[in-house]
């Protein structure tokens, strides 16, 4: 094992810091352990960037199929690991409340290897169809392909809205293709590739026919099926049901959707934090009990947070 060379890491000192400003308590578990993992193996890596690294030449070539688990989970330098762990917090908060933590851990162990396969059979291809070898050479490290992978899914879950890319206004369900560009227009040096093979696998869940083959898996390897629960969201933020239409996991009906029913018109990011305060509201604080640090309630959201309590009660 390597450990990093002293010196002042201000990408990992941010993290840090804003990982703390949310609270350690309100990270759901699998989040915070993925975001503690890739902390852990960025101070003390495993191995060297150049003998973790994915390429088609050292993992396919040389048969060095490790780098598959590897490569996810090292990162380049502080602000490599800063920028793909604060992505990871807020996509990590929103979908493993959204889908559970065991689905969500299944999700984040599936895509991390399936974006390395990915990322390879696209390399491969490359060198192949442009005859150019030096495809297979290339080398890349990171999380950001699972993240793009997972901003697949949260895009598929909030449809609606937009989000700034570049100053441009773009709908959430086109924003993984501008960014995908943006990137690479902002920073070259970019793996093309790695991040187009999360997009792929993202949307290898969302529309082809990776989730039915998940969920296959885990009901052949578990009689206790933790597949992603169905929760529906309300105006009022104050919680969520469970609803199994056959009484138990496993069986689904389509239910058609009006998103403007529960997102109320709010973009991603003020959802995210309506729904943080719900679930810390879910909780069973005491009715005197101080807000978590990091959020703020508003007079009336007070109140109503007062009549919930007591509605509980009766």
């Amino acid at each position: 094992m390597q450990r990093r060379s002293r010196g002042i890491n201000t990408g990992l000192i941010l993290l840090l810091s804003q990982i703390f400003h949310v609270g350690i308590n309100n990270i759901p578990p699998v989040t915070l352990a993925t975001l503690a993992l890739n902390i852990w193996l960025f101070l003390n890596p495993l191995k060297s960037l150049y003998n973790s690294c994915l390429s088609v030449e050292k993992c396919y070539q040389q048969k060095d199929w490790q780098r598959l688990l590897l490569s996810p989970f090292h990162h380049a330098d502080d602000w490599h690991l800063y920028f793909n762990m604060a992505s990871m917090l807020w996509k990590g908060i929103n979908l493993e409340r959204r889908l559970g933590s065991k689905w969500f851990a299944y999700i984040i162990i599936t895509f991390s290897l399936l974006t390395g396969v990915v990322y390879l059979f696209l390399e491969f291809a490359l060198a192949e169809f442009m005859d150019e070898p030096d495809f297979r050479r290339n080398c890349a490290v990171g999380f950001s392909g699972v993240l793009f992978a997972l901003k697949v899914l949260n895009n598929h879950y909030c449809p609606g809205g937009f989000v700034n890319v570049l100053g441009f206004p773009v709908p959430n369900k086109f924003a993984c293709w501008a960014e995908l560009v943006a990137i690479h227009f902002i920073s070259p040096g970019t793996s093309f590739a790695g991040h187009l093979a999360g997009i792929l696998v993202g949307l290898m869940y969302t529309h082809g026919p990776l989730k039915k083959i998940m969920e296959t898996c885990a009901g052949m390897f578990s009689s206790n099926v933790a597949y992603p629960e169905q929760r529906y969201y309300f105006n009022s933020y104050s919680g969520y049901q469970d609803s199994y239409p056959y009484g138990r996991p496993g069986h689904y009906a389509e239910v058609p959707r009006n998103y403007d029913v529960y997102t109320a018109g709010l973009s991603e990011e003020e959802q995210l934090e309506r729904a943080l305060r719900a679930s810390l509201w879910d909780r069973g604080n005491g009715r005197s009990s101080p807000s978590p640090y990091g959020f703020r309630l508003s007079p009336e959201e007070e109140m109503r947070r007062q009549r919930l309590h007591r509605f509980d009660g009766q």
